[in-house]
Parts: structure tokens; C-alpha cells; sequence
């Protein structure tokens, strides 16, 4: 009899701990002030991030050439495809999904699991294939040593939304600032011992290796053996539509690479690709921090739609404000941020970033529709977006490759505008709390930023126009962001989204001052 009592008491705790990786209730007394809370904590982990990125940008351009920088781009622009399957859409389904039990988790777990060694398997087994289609036997060796992290990423999925499902964006933060500080050191040391490509390539396993580490550590959730009938069939057909419509958006994103890599060759693909990370790197680490707190914050709201659609709209007007801003900024500075950040050896790169930096007045803001679909379940949409989008992203790759990268980057700031932008925002605004009105009005009321802060830029770079380049980012960084916030505050619901984000970043300060 006794024994029978320990086993329940045994089977009651399991269940207590258990119940504490997916329960979400708790979170829903104070989810703003968590929300807030989350993205500072985010957003400080992204600016350490950052400055890691910034400094690995530096060394690593000094260190190795644009050959190196080209011979992984042309890998990464294939595997990249193949990456969109370790997660088959199935982190989203364990955070977007109100119950969820350790049964399903753990399904889902070995389900990413078997999958990523598939896809291992597949990846080694393309290596000679990728190889003789860019005509250098070196890819060969990048992708069969690349092809180890599929398994480590999909060994994390289930751990890491888990995590996020429980707003527990301080350890997230740990694991993604540390894995990637290993993996910048290893390959700083790397480069500097002469290990020239292999260097990008060790990067990788040591910033996923470093991160599976410490997500198993940190999550403390272990997964059951799989088991029947859990009730895992509506989770997997969520997360097909996300995987389909992730592949169709990674194709349309990495084809460029492709295309250039195989037409063009490894140096203009190398700076083709330093001047895409150099803009779309900071950018996407703004992204990062809102998209990791909004999806389950906004998850949680799927009941209250006008509450949904406030906490969306002050989001979009957030990013709009930075995006817009940023890319003004860079856009006037483009020569002295590649001269200081990279080095003079790079100066091909220049009218390439000052391309992008046009890409980026709509690219930014057309990839977060993502939060809707994924927060609002909406799997079919998101595949219909991804499918519509991917088709004139690679349209337009065609229309500019003649020119090489240069016509390719312009003819996608063209089309990204004037083309992908409407069809995106039609598909998003066609249910739900968030219409299409709502974002080209919070679209077109922020586009102002851009250029206030690119006038007062540009007016500050010409009159230290011939000053070293360092001595123009000090001048001009500072001098346009405060003259064009300036500017920016004449302006109303600008002004709305920056006494916004001033007011919650002061806010959640004092709150964690006193609590500390």
C-alpha cells in the first residue's frame, strides 16, 4: 500500500514538473510589463551581440579575403535551404499553441530530431554535386563539415520554444550572446593562425555546438521516448504550412547567392555578401528581440483583438522608427562605414551597401507580416505570402543578374517597394485585428525618418567631406540621428512611437533598478 502511495506522489511531482516548461496562465496577469521586460532584457543581449558581430565583422575583413567570404557564401546560399527543415515549422506550433503537454513536446522533439539527421545525411550527400555546379572542389569540404550542424540545431528546436513559451527571454539571451562569442573567438584565432576559410566554417559548428550546450543545460526539460496518440497530427499540419512557406522564402532569399556565386565567382560574392551582412545584420538583430517577445505576447492575445492590434501597430511604428532611421544614416555614410568597418581592400563593396541600404526601407517591414500569421495560426497565409513574395524576389534577382551584383541589388530595391510590398501587406490585412490599412498607414506616417535623418546626414558628411573616414562616422553618426530625431518629432505618430519606446525603455529601467 505504501509503495502504491509513493508511486502517485512520484507520478503527481513528474506531472508538477512537467507542468511548469508549458504553462502559460501565470503569464497572462502582467503580460505587458513582461513584454517590456523581455525586450529590454532582448534587446541588451542584441546590443552585446552587435558589438561581437561589429568586432568579428572587423577582424575577420582584415584577416581573410572576399575569396574566403565567397567560397562559405556559396555553401550557405544552399544549405540554407535545407536549414528550413530542422525546425519544420514545429517551434512556432509548441509557442503559438494555448495547451500543450510533455507527450506532444517530446514527439515533437524526436520528429526534429530524425529529421535533422535526414537532412545531415542529404547535405553530405549533395557536397559533390554543389561542388562541380560553382566548378571548385573546395565547396565539397565546407558542406560535408557544415552538414554536422542540421543535427545540432534540431537537437535544440523543442528546448528553445519552450523557453520562449515562457518569456524567459533572459536565458535565451545567455545562450545566444555566449554561443556566439565562442564562435567569433574561434574564428578570430583560427584566421589569425592562417586557417583562411576554414576559419567561417569552424565559426559555425562552434556557435551551434556552444548553443545546444547550453540550452539543454539551462531549459531543464528532458523528453519522454515517443509515445501514440498524443494529439500531435494538428501541430505537425501547422508547422508543414510554416516549413513549406520558410523553404519557398529561404529560396527566394538565398537564389541571388546562388546565381552569383555560379555566374560571377567567389569575390563578387564576397562582397556582395559582406555588404548584405554589414546592413541586414544590425537590422535583424533589432528584429530579433521584438519578434522573440511579440510572438508569444501576441499569441496570448489572440482573445482580445483590439488589444492584439494596439500592441502590433506600436511594434510596427517602433521598428518603422529604427528602420527607417538606420538605413538614412547608412545610406549618407555608406563609404566611410565600409572603409572603417571592413578596410580600404573592400572599397568594391561601397555602391553595393549604399544599394541595400534602399532595400531596407521596405524588406524589414513586410518580413514581420510573419508575426501575424504565426501568432494568429494562420499557416496557409503565411505559405500564400511566402509563395507570392519568393516569386518576385527571384524576378527580380533575373531582371538585374545581367549587371551582375550590382544590378542585382538595385532591381530588388525597386521591386521590394513597388512590387512585394502591396502583395505582402494584401495577404496579411485579409483577416484578423490587423487590416491592410493599418500597415501602409503606420508605413507611410513613418517614412518621414528616412529622410529627416538623411538630409541632416548627408548635410553634416558634406562639410567633413574630406576628413578621414573615422573621424566622419564620430561627426556625422551623432550629429544626423539628433538633427534628424529633431526633425522627426514634428511629425505625429513618429513622435507617438518615440515617446512610446522612450517611455516603456524608462519605465522598465526604474523597474529593475529597484528589484536589483
Amino acid at each position: 500500500m505504501s509503495s502504491d502511495l509513493n508511486l502517485v506522489e512520484a507520478e503527481n511531482h513528474t506531472a508538477e514538473g512537467e507542468s511548469e516548461h508549458f504553462r502559460t496562465d501565470h503569464l497572462l496577469s502582467n503580460i505587458g510589463h513582461r513584454a517590456v521586460s523581455g525586450g529590454f532584457v532582448t534587446v541588451s543581449a542584441q546590443a552585446a551581440k552587435f558589438t561581437l558581430n561589429f568586432l568579428a565583422a572587423a577582424v575577420l575583413a582584415r584577416l581573410l579575403s572576399p575569396r574566403d567570404f565567397g567560397l562559405v557564401g556559396m555553401v550557405l546560399g544552399v544549405t540554407a535551404l535545407v536549414s528550413v527543415f530542422t525546425q519544420l515549422g514545429l517551434s512556432i506550433a509548441t509557442i503559438q499553441r494555448d495547451k500543450i503537454t510533455q507527450a506532444q513536446v517530446s514527439n515533437l522533439f524526436w520528429i526534429n530530431v530524425g529529421f535533422s539527421g535526414i537532412l545531415a545525411m542529404v547535405t553530405a550527400g549533395l557536397a559533390p554535386l554543389t561542388a562541380a555546379f560553382y566548378h571548385d572542389p573546395r565547396v565539397k569540404g565546407i558542406m560535408l563539415a557544415l552538414s554536422v550542424t542540421f543535427l545540432l540545431t534540431g537537437s535544440t528546436v523543442q528546448h528553445q520554444a519552450l523557453l520562449t513559451r515562457q518569456m524567459r527571454f533572459p536565458m535565451l539571451a545567455v545562450i545566444d550572446v555566449t554561443s556566439s562569442f565562442v564562435g567569433f573567438g574561434l574564428a578570430c584565432v583560427m584566421a589569425w593562425r592562417g586557417f583562411s576559410y576554414w576559419s567561417l566554417v569552424a565559426q559555425q559548428l562552434a556557435t551551434t555546438g556552444g548553443a545546444l550546450i547550453m540550452t539543454w543545460l539551462i531549459s531543464g526539460w528532458r523528453p519522454n521516448l515517443p509515445s501514440r496518440n498524443s494529439g500531435v497530427k494538428p501541430l505537425i499540419s501547422f508547422g508543414a504550412h510554416l516549413s513549406i512557406a520558410d523553404f519557398i522564402g529561404q529560396f527566394s532569399v538565398n537564389t541571388d547567392s546562388i546565381l552569383l556565386g555560379r555566374f560571377f565567382g567567389a569575390v563578387p560574392l564576397g562582397l556582395y555578401t559582406r555588404a548584405n551582412v554589414l546592413l541586414a545584420r544590425p537590422i535583424q538583430q533589432v528584429i530579433t528581440p521584438i519578434n522573440n517577445v511579440l510572438i508569444p505576447v501576441l499569441s496570448r492575445l489572440q482573445g482580445d483583438p483590439e488589444r492584439y492590434r494596439r500592441s502590433y501597430m506600436r511594434a510596427y511604428g517602433t521598428l518603422a522608427l529604427i528602420v527607417f532611421s538606420f538605413s538614412a544614416m547608412c545610406l549618407a555614410l555608406a563609404r566611410p562605414l565600409v572603409l572603417v568597418i571592413l578596410g580600404p581592400k573592400w572599397s568594391a563593396a561601397i555602391p553595393l551597401f549604399a544599394v541595400f541600404t534602399l532595400v531596407a526601407v521596405s524588406t524589414p517591414l513586410s518580413s514581420i507580416c510573419s508575426w501575424i500569421y504565426e501568432s494568429q495560426g494562420r499557416g496557409k497565409d503565411q505559405l500564400r505570402n511566402h509563395t507570392a513574395a519568393g516569386l518576385v524576389t527571384i524576378v527580380s534577382y533575373l531582371l538585374g543578374l545581367h549587371w551582375g551584383p550590382i544590378g542585382v541589388v538595385t532591381s530588388l530595391a525597386i521591386v521590394s517597394i513597388a512590387v512585394r510590398l502591396p502583395i505582402v501587406y494584401a495577404i496579411a490585412g485579409r483577416s484578423g485585428p490587423v487590416r491592410t490599412r493599418d500597415l501602409w498607414s503606420g508605413f507611410v506616417s513613418h517614412l518621414p525618418c528616412w529622410g529627416a535623418v538623411l538630409l541632416t546626414t548627408y548635410l553634416a558628411y558634406r562639410m567633413v567631406d574630406h576628413a578621414a573616414p573615422i573621424v566622419q562616422l564620430l561627426v556625422c553618426g551623432p550629429v544626423g540621428l539628433v538633427a534628424g530625431g529633431a526633425l522627426i518629432l514634428l511629425f505625429r505618430r513618429p513622435r507617438e512611437s518615440a515617446f512610446f519606446l522612450a517611455g516603456k525603455l524608462r519605465t522598465t529601467f526604474k523597474a529593475r533598478m529597484a528589484t536589483s
